[in-house]
C-alpha cells in the first residue's frame, strides 16, 4: 500500500471518527424518529422496517465498491464524496414528503456510508504507527458505544424538542452542518492515501448481491401485509437462480486470478463459514432487537422519543466500557471462551429484560431497564470483538483485504435484513397480541434467545477451529 508520510494528528483523527460518527448516530437517531415519522407520514409498520433496512442493505451492497474505490482513486477524495453523499441524502431525508421519498434518501445514505466507512479504518492503519496507531484503533473500536449514546440522546431531545414545527426532520438536517464541517477541514487535516496497485472492482457481484438482497427483503417486508402475492413469491423464487448466477461468475473470475465479492475459496474456510452464522443470528437479531425496542417503547408504551433514546444509555455505556476491554481479554483468553462469554451474558440480558417487562406490564421507566440492557449491551460489545477475529481466523495476508470486505458486507447485510425479517415476526406477534407491545416483545426476545443460545451451541461443537488463543493483535 502506499502510505503517506503525514500523520493525520489530532485534528485529522477527529474529523475521521466524527465521518464514522455520522453512520452510526444516523441509525440510532432514525430508530429514535420512528413512531414520530409514523404520525407525519402514516406510515405502516412494514413501512417503517423498510426505513431502516434499506439503509442496511445499500451499504452492504456497496461497502466493498467504497473499499476499492478508495485504495484505487485516493481514501481521502471518496471520504470526501461519502460525507457530501450522506449529507445531500440526510438533506433529502429531512424534506421528504412522502415515504416513497424517505426511502429513497435512505437508500443514498446508505451509499454514502457505504464511501465513508471503509477509508476511515485504511487511513488509520496506513498512517500511524505503535502507540498513536494502537490508540487510534481503540478510540475506532469504541466509538460505537458512544455513537449509540448520542444518537439515543441527541436524537431523542431533537424529536421532542420539535425545533421550528420540524419534529423528527430535526433527526436528518442536523447532519447536514455536521457534514459541511468535515467537508471544509478534511482536506486540510486528513492525509492523501491509496493503494500502488489498482484493484478490480466486481461490478456483476455487487449487481448480483443488490438483486439477492432485495429479492429477500421486500417479499419477507411486504409479503404479510400484502398477503402473499404472485410477485413477492416469484421475487423469492427468482433466488435460486441469481445465487446461481453470482456464483458462476465468482468462479470464473477466480480462476482468472480475479477477487470476485465473494471469493468462492474464502467461503470454504471454516472461520468465514462461522463468520456467516454469526452474521445471521446475531446481527440480524440486534438490528430486529432495536427497531422492535424502539416500536414498543413509543408506539407501545407512549414514551416520547427522548424518554425512548434515554432508555437506551446504559446499553451504550455498557457497550462503550465492553469494547475498550475486549482487546485485552482477547489477549489472554481464547477466541471460543470470549464468544460464549458474550453469549452467555446477553442471554442473561436478554431473560432479564423478558421479566422486566413481565413484571411492569404495558410501561416501564428508563430506569428498570437499565440493568437488562446494560447487561445486553456488555454481551454484545464482546460478540462484535469476536466475530472479525474469528471470521480473519484463516485468512492469509495476501487475502486479507477480501476477507474483511468480505465479513463487512455480510455484517451490514444482515444489519438490514433484521428490521425486515425479525421486525416481521414481531408485528405478527403485536397482533395476535391485540396489540400488547409488551407481551409481543416478550415473545421476540424469546426468539432471540434461541437464536444466541444457538449459535453458542455451534461455539462450543466448534471447539477444534475456535479454541486456540489468538494473539492481541491478530
Amino acid at each position: 500500500m502506499k502510505t503517506s508520510a503525514v500523520s493525520p494528528g489530532r485534528a485529522g483523527l477527529i474529523l475521521l471518527l466524527t465521518g464514522q460518527m455520522l453512520p452510526l448516530i444516523d441509525t440510532s437517531i432514525t430508530n429514535v424518529a420512528l413512531d414520530s415519522i409514523t404520525l407525519s407520514l402514516h406510515t405502516t409498520a412494514t413501512q417503517l422496517a423498510l426505513i431502516v433496512a434499506l439503509y442496511g442493505v445499500a451499504f452492504a451492497v456497496c461497502l466493498a465498491m467504497g473499499s476499492k474505490l478508495g485504495d484505487n482513486f485516493g481514501r481521502r477524495r471518496m471520504f470526501l464524496w461519502g460525507v457530501a453523499l450522506f449529507g445531500i441524502a440526510s438533506l433529502l431525508c429531512g424534506l421528504a414528503n412522502s415515504i416513497s421519498a424517505l426511502l429513497g434518501a435512505r437508500t443514498l445514505q446508505g451509499m454514502g456510508a457505504a464511501l465513508i466507512v471503509p477509508q476511515i479504518l485504511a487511513t488509520l492503519h496506513v498512517t500511524l504507527k505503535g502507540t498513536a496507531h494502537a490508540r487510534a484503533i481503540s478510540l475506532y473500536g469504541g466509538i460505537g458505544g458512544v455513537a449509540f449514546i448520542i444518537g439515543q440522546m441527541g436524537g431523542g431531545w431533537l424529536v421532542s424538542a420539535d425545533i421550528a414545527g420540524l419534529g423528527w426532520r430535526n433527526a436528518f438536517f442536523i447532519n447536514v452542518p455536521i457534514c459541511l464541517l468535515v467537508l471544509a477541514l478534511s482536506r486540510r487535516y486528513v492525509p492523501e492515501t491509496r493503494s500502488e496497485t489498482r484493484t478490480r472492482i466486481d461490478w456483476q457481484g455487487t449487481v448480483a448481491l443488490a438483486m439477492i438482497l432485495c429479492c429477500l427483503l421486500f417479499p419477507l417486508a411486504l409479503g404479510p401485509e400484502l398477503h402473499w402475492p404472485w410477485e413477492t413469491k416469484a421475487a423469492l423464487l427468482a433466488l435460486i437462480p441469481l445465487a446461481w448466477w453470482m456464483r458462476t461468475s465468482a468462479l470464473k473470475q477466480q480462476q482468472a486470478g480475479l477477487i470476485p465479492l465473494l471469493p468462492p475459496r474464502l467461503l470454504k474456510l471454516h472461520s468465514i463459514r462461522f463468520g456467516l452464522l454469526i452474521a445471521l443470528l446475531f446481527f440480524s437479531a440486534w438490528s430486529g432487537f432495536m427497531f422492535c425496542m424502539a416500536l414498543t417503547l413509543q408506539a407501545g408504551m407512549g414514551m416520547t422519543p427522548y424518554q425512548s433514546g434515554n432508555s437506551f444509555v446504559a446499553l451504550g455505556v455498557a457497550y462503550f466500557v465492553s469494547a475498550w476491554y475486549a482487546p485485552k481479554l482477547i489477549g489472554r483468553y481464547s477466541m471460543r471462551t470470549i464468544l460464549l462469554t458474550g453469549l452467555m451474558i446477553q442471554v442473561s440480558g436478554l431473560l432479564a429484560l423478558i421479566a422486566t417487562l413481565q413484571l411492569s406490564g404495558r410501561t416501564v421507566g428508563a430506569l428498570a431497564l437499565a440493568p437488562s440492557t446494560a447487561l445486553i449491551g456488555y454481551g454484545q460489545a464482546l460478540i462484535v470483538n469476536s466475530f472479525y477475529r474469528i471470521g480473519m481466523r484463516d485468512i492469509t495476508t495476501q487475502d486479507a483485504g477480501a476477507g474483511s470486505a468480505l465479513l463487512s458486507t455480510l455484517q451490514q447485510a444482515t444489519l438490514g435484513l433484521g428490521p425486515a425479517v425479525l421486525g416481521g415476526l414481531f408485528l405478527h406477534l403485536v397482533g395476535q397480541s391485540q396489540g400488547n407491545y409488551s407481551t409481543a416483545l416478550s415473545g421476540f426476545l424469546a426468539t432471540e434467545v434461541v437464536m444466541m443460545l444457538v449459535l453458542a451451541a455451534a461455539a462450543v461443537s466448534a471447539r477444534h477451529q475456535l479454541a486456540p488463543r489468538c494473539p492481541a493483535n491478530s
